[in-house]
């Protein structure tokens, strides 16, 4: 699915449709690679999914921390987790943060910024490609 978005309005709605497609695998979390440039968009995406689902906090950039859990409550999940693994230098980072149990647990809903960075550990994931095509306009791309 491609979409051009050219007002924080128009990805709302890119984000509320892409929520309602979401739903707990059996087997593992869902995991949302979010790829593209610098201020393309992922943590703004990011955002509106923690809006949809409930999520109180204001939602940043995990780029220093690298990881932010958030409770859902009355969700398909029990967690948002927004990792950015911009900072990242070797994969094993992620591992000490408790990788593998955090992607095991079908109750977490994981959205990872630059997911390339770490592309080594990546398990198959939801990939959501973000662009600029004008200053105020963007494309994203969503493959399920």
């Amino acid at each position: 699915m491609k979409y051009t978005t050219n007002s924080l309005e128009q990805t709302q709605k890119i984000a509320n449709d892409f929520v309602s497609t979401l739903l707990p695998k059996q087997n593992g979390a869902v995991i949302v690679g979010l790829y593209g440039d610098l201020g393309a968009g992922k943590t703004t995406f990011t955002q509106h999914i923690a809006k949809i689902f409930g999520v109180e906090e204001t939602v940043t950039s995990p780029t220093f921390v690298i990881e932010k859990i958030y409770e859902l409550a009355g969700q398909n999940f029990t967690h948002l987790i927004h990792v950015d693994a911009y900072r990242i230098e070797k994969s094993e980072e992620l591992l000490h943060l408790g990788w593998h149990d955090i992607i095991s647990d079908s109750h977490n809903l994981i959205l990872i910024e630059w997911p390339e960075r770490v592309a080594d550990i990546m398990p198959e994931h939801i990939k959501v490609n973000l662009s600029h095509v004008f200053e105020s306009s963007r494309e994203i791309e969503i493959t399920l």
